[in-house]
């Protein structure tokens, strides 16, 4: 079993080849190859390899599968007894990976 953890948006994030995840926006067309490099740690079969706080030499190879909007976020603001009141939304831009291989 290959897997790694990563760091990418500000998360980290465990991958595995075949599965995809989703990620804040990343600039690309769909089916464009992207090399995430922020590995923090790696395991392949019994070989463990674990970075401080990354590995050099390898690589996460991912394709873009598509680019969407995530759920809305409610944002209410309100100030008691100032009859103060605001309701925002929010959606963020994201896009799907699908993890191609761990080199």
């Amino acid at each position: 079993m290959i897997y790694a953890i990563i760091e990418a948006s500000g998360r980290q994030l465990w991958v595995q080849p075949g599965n995809f995840y989703d990620f804040n926006y990343i600039c690309g067309e769909p089916g464009d190859i992207v090399h995430l490099n922020r590995v923090l740690f790696y395991c392949k079969d019994e070989v463990i390899k674990i970075g401080k706080p990354c590995l050099d030499n390898i690589y996460v190879q991912t394709k873009i599968l598509k680019h969407f909007r995530g759920r809305k976020v409610t944002v209410f603001k309100m100030k008691s007894k100032k009859n103060v009141r605001t309701k925002n939304g929010y959606r963020q831009n994201l896009t799907r990976l699908l993890v191609e291989n761990i080199f």
